[in-house]
Parts: structure tokens; sequence; C-alpha cells
């Protein structure tokens, strides 16, 4: 069923669950956008197709808040927010091994390879590389019985796997990311069942400017998923 924080005519604000696609899908798995779409088509029967505009993503194993359009001058308007970078984005994620400071930014270039589906930092002036830029702030920390870090972290770009792979190349990898980190948590890539587990990384907030009533909006969520309960325990 489909976690709805905030509806009106030109906007709806969700929360997305882990192991779904933030936009369409090509498989016969449900997506965001078609569970939108239904949700809409449900309350409006009579108004036909909805229209779904696609503002940000999040990777698959990845849960959160995100806001859709359900107008095109509505995806216009945030999406010039997204370019402005006055949209804010932030994440909680757990991270393995043992932080230098408690605040710190990461600025790097990322190259994406769309046949591999991967992304790597490489050295600025190569071609295809893009600038991507974050701040994470310490949160809490644990030592044993493997060294983690519970960390908020606000992202100014949004390259492809960011958060994801600017972590793992500075050291930091996070837990339970079979794709760019399979030695965290003891090795442990799946979960029984050999069903892969999620990412502990979470969109938690996200603040933006209503599209037409110019109105300053912010969505909170608290993040879920076995990494992030290491820390509740303990809390």
């Amino acid at each position: 069923m489909l976690d709805v924080l905030y509806e009106d005519e030109e906007i709806i604000v969700v929360k997305k669950p882990v192991g779904m696609e933030a936009q369409s899908a090509s498989s016969f798995e449900p997506d965001m956008v078609s569970e939108i779409k239904k949700h809409i088509h449900n309350l409006c029967p009579e108004k036909g197709e909805p229209y779904v505009g696609v503002i940000h993503r999040l990777d698959k194993p990845v849960g959160g808040v995100m806001v859709y359009a359900k107008t095109k001058r509505a995806a216009a308007a945030l999406s010039d927010q997204i370019r402005a970078g006055t949209m804010r984005k932030m994440y909680m994620a757990v991270v393995c091994g043992r932080t230098v400071d408690n605040v710190e930014n990461f600025v790097d270039y990322l190259l994406r390879d769309g046949k591999k589906n991967v992304s790597k930092i490489v050295e600025k002036g190569i071609t295809g590389g893009k600038r991507a830029e974050l701040r994470y702030r310490v949160v809490d920390k644990r030592e044993e019985p493997e060294p983690l870090s519970l960390v908020e972290i606000e992202l100014f770009t949004g390259r492809h796997h960011q958060i994801r792979v600017q972590f793992a190349g500075h050291g930091l990898p996070l837990w339970g990311d079979s794709r760019y980190n399979p030695a965290c948590s003891s090795g442990e890539t799946r979960r029984p069942g050999g069903k892969r587990r999620s990412v502990a990384l979470a969109a938690c907030r996200l603040a933006f400017v209503h599209p037409v009533s110019k109105e300053t909006m912010e969505f909170s969520v608290e993040p879920e998923g076995p990494g992030f309960e290491i820390f509740q325990k303990n809390g």
C-alpha cells in the first residue's frame, strides 16, 4: 500500500519502500510511478491516465522520502530547484570503518559505467567524470564487534550511486552494500534464503518550495532496516 505523506493537486510526497524502483520499471515488479498512478486513478477515475513526473531518484535498495509532480508545471518548478541546488536532501547511513572527523565534506568526480550499472571515482578532467559533493556528520559510533558509524548526510549533487560510491572510495563503505562493499558486516552480503540485504541508507528528510503556493515544505521519516537497528538497540 502506498505510504502518502502529503498530497494536493500539484504534488504527492511519499515514502518509497526498500526494494522498489523509484521510476517506471521494465520488469513486472511494482514500481513507484505505477503505484502512484494507480493511487491517483482510484481517487479520480474519471480523469483518465494520471500524469506523474519523476523529480529525483533513489536506488532500488534505498527507501525514504520522495516528491513526485502531478502536473507538468509542478515538474518544471521542482526540477528547477534540483538544478539550482535549493531542494535539500538529507540521508542517514551506517558506514563501516572509523571516521577521521565527526564532520567532513567529500568532493570527488564520478564516472558512470552504464553497461555494468556502477560508478567509480576518477581524476578531475577525465572525460565523462562529473563533480559530486556531500557533507556528513557522525551521529553515533560503535566499535564492537566491528567499527561502525551512524552518519547524517546532506547531498549537494545527485550522481549515480553517489553516496555509496563516495563513502566506499574514502574507505567507509556502507553497511550491507553488496555492490560496493562485499566484505562489510563480516562478509555477509546475503540474508537467509539468498536474498540480498538492503543497504543501510535512507532518505530521511526532504525540503523544497511548493511549486505553486511557494510555501517551504519539509518532510522526514525514520530510517529502517537491519543496519539502523544496530544503533536503535544500543540507544
